[in-house]
């Protein structure tokens, strides 16, 4: 992550530019709809509408939200799709979970386990425990 504000390059492409509408059906995500305008904002038939579907996933750790891209060409077929879409982003996010899950074993950070009181004049708590863990 940059952390000098001149190293990152915040210039916005104006023959790139989409207007975003949301859909939701209240209870399982929603579907953005990215429409593809021009620099004065009217329409650009020339590029095609972008579905992207996003929901939640829930794990121990909180929720994760997920955002998938729909292949559709039009609103009613994006809701059609929605959940083979998603499960192929609950997928990912579950390798990636796997992946943090992994790094995390092999990572050198220790954190304290509940309920093990910190170093208290030399006084430890019980040995045996201490790395990030995902139940």
């Amino acid at each position: 992550m940059a952390t000098d504000p001149n190293a990152v390059d915040l210039k916005m492409d104006p023959a790139n530019l989409y207007r975003e509408d949301l859909f939701t059906d209240r209870s399982v995500g929603m579907i953005r709809v990215l429409t593809p305008v021009r620099s004065d904002g009217s329409p650009d038939p020339s590029r095609s509408v972008l579905y992207v579907g996003e929901a939640q996933l829930l794990t121990p750790v909180g929720a994760r939200p997920l955002a998938f891209e729909i292949d559709a060409s039009s609103l009613g077929e994006a809701a059609e799709k929605f959940a083979a879409a998603a499960r192929v982003g609950v997928e990912r996010a579950v390798k990636e979970l796997q992946e943090l899950r992994r790094d995390a074993a092999s990572s050198n950070i220790i954190i304290p386990e509940r309920g093990v009181p910190p170093d208290l004049g030399g006084l430890r708590g019980p040995r045996g425990g201490g790395r990030i863990q995902f139940p």
